[in-house]
């Protein structure tokens, strides 16, 4: 809020006026090019960045064959795109993700709330999990292979064990963060264990629990690259590795490109569907609110 001081003529002291600024005057107005600003940003960094490249590329300030530039790029995934190349590798690593993250978002929200409400499961197992939670998650990419042989099951364990932690972490805590007040007033009212879980816990840990599952999904995509660049025929870790590895820097670059995108689309559909499950939460990344 804008305030502006006046000085009055008045005996004892001065007077301070305050003024509404544009923010309180036209909220919708300011709202909106807070939001333009904020987009043209988003937009205007990356392209920059981007523009940068293409001139360093163009007057060989940098190597073109180790670093191709942008159109070269753009012009090699449009073909691998047309003819066909590019799709099954990112079908390939796209049903691996999903797969992992729908079980091991399950798992770890189930039991961050058996953890979270139950005091004695929380002893017995927390200290287990904690040991495992610390161990690198690709170490445990032999293990899966031993258990589920060649395929998509040790690609599909890696990620749902890599999820799990995250899930499981942001549910415990969120379940233990809701105040004891809300608790007190649902047994006051007579709540049963499910009205309890239905109108106190899940309203109230739900937010944060989003927000573990949107770094989770991020994470996912990472895991699930590095892991097909050690144990798969086919996905975009895979065509990254193997690209490098017979000097087709345009194509490894192709890829990066596709795991960037399918990161963050895979990122932003987890934050739209927590925004459509929860909109009583804050909006987050700091926009602005009307």
């Amino acid at each position: 809020m804008s305030t502006a001081v006046k000085d009055a003529p008045r005996e004892g002291g001065t007077v301070l006026v305050r003024r509404p600024g544009p923010q309180e005057l036209h909220p919708v107005r300011t709202h909106r090019r807070r939001r333009t600003l904020e987009l043209a940003l988003a937009i205007a960094v990356p392209l920059v960045l981007v523009l940068l490249w293409q001139l360093a590329a163009a007057r060989s300030w940098i190597d073109d064959r180790v670093y191709p530039a942008p159109s070269t790029i753009l012009a090699d995934g449009w073909d691998r795109a047309a003819d066909g190349d590019l799709w099954p590798d990112v079908w390939a690593t796209l049903k691996r993700v999903l797969g992992g993250y729908a079980i091991g978002t399950a798992a770890g929200y189930a039991l961050g709330l058996l953890m979270g409400s139950l005091s004695l499961v929380r002893a017995a197992l927390e200290p287990l999990l904690d040991a495992l939670y610390v161990v690198p998650k690709l170490a445990l990419l032999p293990v899966f292979l031993n258990m589920f042989g060649l395929g998509e099951g040790p690609q599909i364990a890696l990620v749902a064990a890599t999820v799990f932690f995250f899930v499981w972490i942001s549910t415990m805590a969120a379940v233990l963060a809701v105040p004891i007040g809300h608790r007190d007033a649902g047994q006051v009212f007579g709540a049963s264990p499910w009205q309890m879980f239905r109108h106190v816990l899940l309203p109230a840990s739900l937010p944060a629990v989003l927000v573990g599952a949107r770094i989770a999904a991020g994470v996912a995509v990472l895991v699930i690259v590095a892991s097909e660049q050690i144990a798969a025929a086919d996905g975009l870790g895979h065509l990254i590795f193997d690209s490098r590895a017979l000097f087709q820097n345009d194509v490894m670059f192709v890829g990066i490109v596709c795991v960037a995108v399918l990161g963050v689309v895979f990122s932003e559909v987890v934050r739209i569907a927590g925004r459509l499950l929860t909109p009583w939460a804050p909006r987050d990344r700091g926009r602005s609110q009307s």
